[in-house]
C-alpha cells in the first residue's frame, strides 16, 4: 500500500514536493486556501541549483525563460538622475535564468498533471488545515472547506507545510509566527510596468539606489519589465495602516528621478501589485515527527537574497530524494534531507544581509560604496564583452 502525504500549499516550494513525493511512490494530496491557481507574479532569478532541480522535477522543458541577450544592459542611476552603465541582477555569476514566478508554476503545474508519472496527486482549492495532531504512526489532520465551511479530518503518513511566510502548518505543528519571523524593518512593493521607462530600451534593467530607500526595474526579452520598490522603516507595521500608493509616495518623497516618478505613476494604474514587509525564517528544525516544513515556511530567505525561487525548487526536489531512498522510514528520511540542505540555506541566509546593502542602502557611505562597486563591475563587464567581441571579429576575418 502506497504511503499519502498531505501537502499544503500550492506555489513553488508544494509543487516541487508533491511531484518530488510522486517519484517516491507516494500518493498526495494538495490544499490550496486560494479559490484558485495563482498565475503572473514579479521578476524572479533561477540559480544554477534551481535549473537542476528543475531537470530533476521533469519541468525543464516546460520552463519558459525571458533572458535579454548577455543579460541586457543594466543602468545605475545618480542623485540627479543621470544614467551610467551598471551590473544588474542577471550579471551576477551564475548566469540566473529570467523568469517571473507564474513561469515556474506553469511548468510545475503540467509536471503535476503529467500523465503516467507514478503515484497520483489530487489538488483541493479553498482548503486549510485548522488543526494537526501527529500521533506518532500518523498525522491527524482537521481541514476545512472555503466553500462550504465543512470541516472534517484525514489521516496521512507525512503532512509536508510549504504554504509560505505566514505558514498555517508552522503555526499548528511548532509554534507562533514570533518565535520564528524575524522582522528586517524593510518594505517591497512590486508589479509588472505596462512598458518600458521612457528613454531605455526594451530590454534594460535600471537602478535607482539611495540611503534607505531604492527603485528597481527588471528587463525581459519578451515581456513588459518588472518594477520593485523598496525601502527601510523602523515602523513597519505603521506602513500598513491608510492608502499604500500615498505610503509609497511618502516613501519616495524628494526622490524625483524619472524612473522612480514613472513607476510611482503607473502604481496607482497598476491592476495588482505586492506590498509586503521583509522578513527571514529561522528555524532549529524544519521538522518535528512527521511533520516538514519547506520553501519560505521554513527558511523564507528574502526577496533581497534572489534564492527563494531556487530554494523551493531544490528543497522539494531533494524531499522527494531522501523519501525515496530511506525507504519506509520517513523520520530518517527527514533528518538527511535537512542535514544535506540546511548548510547552504544557512549560507544564503547570512549573505542576504549584504546582499539587501546592494538592493537598498542603509546610509550615504554604503550609498557611495555600492555604487562605486557596481560602476566598477560594469565597466569590468563592458571591457569583457569588447574583448569578446574582438576576438570574434578577428576569427571571422581570418576564417
Amino acid at each position: 500500500m502506497r504511503q499519502r502525504a498531505l501537502v499544503v500549499g500550492l506555489g513553488i516550494a508544494g509543487m516541487s514536493a508533491a511531484i518530488g513525493l510522486r517519484a517516491a511512490g507516494w500518493e498526495t494530496v494538495v490544499v490550496e486556501r486560494a479559490p484558485e491557481r495563482r498565475q503572473g507574479g514579479s521578476f524572479v532569478g533561477l540559480l544554477p541549483d534551481g535549473r537542476r532541480a528543475a531537470v530533476d522535477l521533469g519541468i525543464a522543458d516546460d520552463l519558459h525563460t525571458r533572458n535579454p541577450a548577455d543579460g541586457g544592459r543594466a543602468w545605475e542611476l545618480d542623485r540627479r538622475g543621470n544614467r551610467a552603465p551598471g551590473l544588474g541582477f542577471l550579471h551576477q555569476p551564475g548566469r540566473p535564468a529570467a523568469v517571473v514566478r507564474g513561469d515556474i508554476e506553469a511548468a510545475l503545474w503540467q509536471g503535476l498533471g503529467r500523465a503516467g508519472a507514478g503515484a497520483r496527486i489530487d489538488v483541493r482549492f479553498a482548503t486549510r488545515p485548522v488543526e494537526i495532531g501527529d500521533e506518532g504512526a500518523g498525522v491527524q489532520v482537521l481541514l476545512r472547506d472555503g466553500g462550504t465551511g465543512e470541516d472534517y479530518r484525514e489521516e496521512y503518513d507525512l503532512v509536508v507545510g510549504a504554504d509560505g511566510l505566514r505558514s498555517d502548518v508552522r503555526r499548528l505543528a511548532f509554534g507562533p509566527h514570533a518565535r520564528y519571523v524575524r522582522d528586517w524593518g524593510a518594505m517591497i512593493c512590486a508589479f509588472q510596468l505596462p512598458g518600458q521607462v521612457p528613454g531605455y530600451g526594451d530590454q534594460d534593467s535600471i537602478i535607482s539606489a539611495r540611503a534607505g530607500r531604492a527603485a528597481w526595474v527588471f528587463g525581459f526579452a519578451d515581456r513588459a519589465p518588472t518594477a520593485l520598490l523598496t525601502y527601510r522603516t523602523t515602523d513597519v507595521s505603521g506602513q500598513f495602516a491608510g492608502d499604500r500608493i500615498e505610503r509609497l509616495r511618502s516613501a519616495y518623497s524628494g526622490m524625483d528621478d524619472p524612473v522612480v516618478r514613472y513607476v510611482l505613476d503607473e502604481l496607482e494604474r497598476a491592476p495588482e501589485f505586492l506590498f509586503d514587509s521583509v522578513h527571514q525564517v529561522r528555524m532549529p528544525r524544519w521538522s518535528t515527527g512527521r511533520v516538514v516544513l519547506v520553501g519560505d515556511a521554513a527558511w523564507c530567505l528574502n526577496l533581497y537574497s534572489g534564492m527563494g525561487a531556487t530554494s523551493a525548487l531544490r528543497g522539494g526536489a531533494e524531499l522527494g530524494k531522501a523519501l525515496r531512498n530511506a525507504s519506509d522510514d520517513v523520520r530518517a528520511a527527514l533528518t538527511a534531507w535537512e542535514s544535506a540542505l540546511r548548510p547552504s540555506i544557512l549560507r544564503h541566509q547570512r549573505i542576504a544581509h549584504l546582499k539587501q546593502q546592494m538592493f537598498v542602502p542603509s546610509g550615504r557611505g554604503t550609498e557611495a560604496v555600492r555604487s562605486f562597486v557596481l560602476r566598477l563591475g560594469g565597466a569590468a563587464r563592458r571591457r569583457q564583452m569588447a574583448r569578446g567581441l574582438s576576438a570574434t571579429s578577428s576569427i571571422e576575418h581570418r576564417d
